[in-house]
């Protein structure tokens, strides 16, 4: 009986104990191999007084021992609290604040940065260092795990149960902490296994990181089907192209601007690529010249999903990749699908009515796959999750074969690069410099990455700083890859009657690739 992610990881190993799990940087980890690490893990931090639902952070690239981190959870029923390393230490401590962990498992090259935060963790009992050379104040991971028994950990998890806190950032500009049930991963590995039509034999190349859902919902759905993971650190085209090659990947996972890198790489025509049955594209369309280039190259291997850390999503499939097809297949290429099997979607108006076809407003989703709530957040949680149906705040509209399109982000979110990247957030950080009177954030369409960050920002009297300068304090506050890219200065910013700043003006006046003096 399959109730919980632990049983997955049983199953492959009692069945497929000799196949590959995991090929990571030369390595190949069996599905025994892999059930083994994470029940020692479990085991050794069960030994320190880790009890189930007690949050086990992780602080890492993609590596195997984020994986491992991952199966102890959820073998034993931790929870895995991730942390995006490419956030700011500020940043940082606040998640690890509101999520509380007993453990922190960290890269080596991220010591400095815990070491910063570290007197503010007093509720962390364990640091674990993964690789290179391990603090006076934690204790190496790979000893630690291998002092656990194989056996595991003596409890296992719950259905309904926590098993993943993923935060997302919300329009107010603080992250919020996704509650993700076994019940409901199990849910979305089944929506993405069907969707993407995965068997066994098939081999899935991560790039994308996994403390982000969409890489780990794909690993999910693949062991799920007992087929293997070929996990990349990082994103690097002409790697990513050799792992193909070498690997013989039949599917891998990529943003747009990804897809577009790989295709622009030298002699991508002589590679041997057969084997790739399929591109799974999410957090944007894919621009047509870039769609075109890889049809021709790769043939009908392009699928797009649409979803989010609080549950998916639509899904616009291979054969309705359509370049030579009528003027409405051109137009949904545009689109982001149709709803998912088990999914539902409708479109409402601000007093929650309906909206006939054609005519925007919220998109609504209602799926077993959606998240328990936000940790910490009732009040968010309300908001989002109303009568089995969850808000999702982006403003789109369907058309008569129910093809989804998004028009807009209610919550003002800019993808850039396949990241998310929410206004609110960069206006505090660009609001903390003491020249800034005013600022608004809006999101320009970029060939490259889709969105870039742009900042109209007023100046307080007899105050002045330099693009450049403003650009760089940005960068001490929030990540650097949601910095603005550029930033215009104004004397004062359009507002609605409430005194809300028109974005809509702000968009029509700034929104342009190219801004003429």
């Amino acid at each position: 009986m399959i109730d919980t992610l632990g049983d997955f990881l049983r199953n492959n190993a009692y069945k497929f104990p000799n196949e590959t799990a995991y090929t990571f940087e030369g390595e190949h980890v069996t599905f025994a191999k892999y059930f083994e690490r994470g029940n020692r893990l479990a085991s050794a931090l069960w030994k320190r007084g880790i009890r189930r639902q007690d949050r086990i952070s992780i602080f890492s690239q993609n590596s195997l021992e984020f994986m491992e981190a991952y199966a102890a959870c959820e073998l034993a029923g931790y929870v895995a609290a991730t942390v995006n390393w490419r956030l700011a230490a500020p940043e940082i401590e606040w998640i690890l604040g509101n999520s509380s962990p007993r453990v922190l498992v960290f890269e080596a090259q991220y010591a400095e940065t815990v070491d910063k935060i570290r007197d503010q963790l007093d509720f962390v009992e364990l640091f674990l260092c993964v690789g290179g050379t391990t603090p006076s104040w934690a204790e190496d991971y790979h000893a630690f795990r291998d002092s656990g028994d194989k056996e595991g950990a003596p409890t296992r998890p719950q259905p309904d149960e926590i098993m993943h806190l993923i935060y997302t950032s919300g329009t107010t500009g603080r992250p919020k902490g996704a509650m993700r049930t076994h019940r409901a991963e199990i849910a979305v590995g089944i929506l993405m296994a069907t969707e993407l039509g995965l068997i066994v034999s098939d081999r899935l190349q991560l790039i994308m990181p996994v403390f982000h859902v969409g890489a780990r919902f794909l690993q999910l759905a693949v062991h799920m089907r007992g087929g293997s993971v070929v996990l990349h650190r990082s994103f690097n085209p002409a790697e990513v192209l050799d792992a193909i090659e070498r690997e013989r990947v039949t599917m891998t996972h990529m943003a747009p601007t990804m897809v577009q890198m790989m295709l622009e790489q030298p002699g991508i025509e002589t590679r041997d690529l057969k084997s790739l049955h399929t591109i799974c594209y999410s957090a944007a369309p894919m621009p047509v010249p870039v769609l075109k280039r890889g049809l021709e190259l790769l043939g009908p291997v392009f699928l797009q999903l649409y979803g989010m850390t609080e549950g998916g999503g639509t899904t616009l499939h291979k054969r309705q990749h359509k370049l030579d097809g009528t003027a409405e297949d051109l137009k949904r290429l545009g689109s982001i699908g149709q709803a998912a099997p088990n999914v539902d979607v409708k479109i409402i108006d601000e007093e929650g009515n309906e909206m006939p076809v054609g005519q925007p407003g919220e998109i609504l989703t209602r799926t077993e796959t959606h998240m328990a709530g936000y940790w910490n957040n009732s009040a968010a949680t309300l908001s989002a999750l109303r009568e089995g149906w969850y808000y999702t705040g982006d403003l789109g509209y369907v058309d008569e074969e129910g093809f989804v399109y998004l028009v807009d982000r209610k919550k003002d979110m800019i993808v850039s690069g396949g990241e998310n990247i929410y206004s609110r957030e960069v206006e505090e950080a660009l609001a903390t410099h003491s020249a800034v009177s005013d600022v608004a954030v809006i999101g320009v369409k970029d060939d490259h990455w889709g969105e870039t960050v742009r900042a109209i920002t007023v100046l307080r009297a007899g105050k002045s700083v330099s693009e450049a300068d403003l650009i760089e304090h940005c960068k001490t506050q929030i990540a650097s890859y949601k910095k603005p890219k550029s930033i215009i200065f104004v004397d004062e910013l359009p507002r609605l009657p409430s005194g809300k700043i028109n974005k809509v003006t702000l968009r029509q006046m700034y929104g342009a690739t190219v801004v003429k003096a």
